[in-house]
């Protein structure tokens, strides 16, 4: 038996660390996924293979089942593999009991390193060829909101909320008007989200409830927004609110200070995509700036 799972990517437009704290989040699909194959072969063992967007590998495993023992040298992503299988058999204990083992191969078609979920692509995989709830699956290892898994889930645009800690998410439509004016850009400073939201924990520690419901309302208002410089002046009061929170300075007043127009930063801030709106040479902008990844909102967004 052979079976092809594909999750794909996301990108937090609004919300970022509010939305572990309630606040209404607009998340979006990307084009970009990972792919994982799994095949059913007789020897009672899974043999893991993973491939980067060049086709190289760059994860090789094998595990004894059902105990899920680490059968060849160990590496921080092999480790991390081996405790999700773990938590699987503790979320699924029939699941390595028969006479089979598996071959399983993971496939992405975008870089790693760019933050689009590459962590969270795979567990959405693994939750839908286990039949384990993937919400579950991704609290067993991280500490975040898991707007990563629901866009997994709804492959659309979301309003992703956790109401008592619990996620609540719709669909929604949003391909603004103006989305020839909207470009992500790839900084080249990788962010680990785990420790930004560790930081964010531990220094923002009381539930502010104004700031949760301006956020919210800038969610809802970008949903609807018409116009491009209503959408420039959201990003503005989203930014100025987020780095006022965490005390520190936005993207734009540290690196694009001459930019005429407003950018954003999409999750962990300082690392990762950010989100330019403004004119058409804006690409021009940021190639003259030094960077070489400019992707367009079109190119971006998953198609529907």
């Amino acid at each position: 038996m052979s079976l092809i799972l594909k999750s794909h990517g996301k990108l937090l437009i609004t919300g970022e660390y509010f939305v572990l704290r309630g606040a209404k989040a607009l998340c979006i699909p990307t084009k970009y996924y990972q792919s994982l194959e799994v095949k059913e072969h007789s020897e009672k063992t899974i043999l893991w293979k993973s491939f980067d967007s060049n086709g190289k590998l760059w994860v090789e495993a094998k595990f004894s089942l059902p105990e899920i023992k680490l059968l060849v040298k160990d590496s921080k992503e092999i480790l991390f593999l081996q405790r999700l299988l773990l938590n699987i058999k503790g979320f699924n204990p029939n699941l390595f009991n028969s006479n089979i083992g598996f071959k399983m191969v993971s496939s992405m078609n975008f870089n790693k390193d760019w933050g689009l979920g590459s962590s969270s692509t795979l567990i959405n995989n693994l939750s839908n060829w286990a039949n384990i709830n993937p919400f579950n699956l991704l609290w067993s290892v991280s500490n975040g909101s898991g707007y990563d898994i629901a866009v997994s889930v709804k492959k659309h645009p979301i309003i992703y909320k956790l109401i008592d800690k619990k996620p609540s998410y719709y669909k929604i439509n949003f391909k603004p008007k103006f989305h020839n004016n909207l470009f992500f850009i790839y900084i080249n400073k990788k962010q680990i989200s785990s420790k930004e939201v560790d930081f964010f924990n531990k220094n923002i520690i009381n539930n502010n409830d104004d700031v949760l419901k301006k956020i919210s309302s800038i969610t809802e208002k970008m949903i609807v927004c018409e116009k491009l410089i209503d959408f420039q002046k959201l990003i503005y009061d989203h930014e100025t609110i987020i780095s006022k929170q965490l005390n520190k300075k936005s993207i734009k007043e540290e690196m694009f200070s001459d930019y005429r127009g407003e950018i954003k930063s999409l999750g962990a801030w300082g690392g990762d995509f950010i989100l330019a709106a403004g004119s058409a040479n804006s690409i021009e902008y940021f190639k003259n700036k030094g960077f070489k990844t400019i992707i367009s909102f079109a190119d971006m967004l998953k198609k529907s």
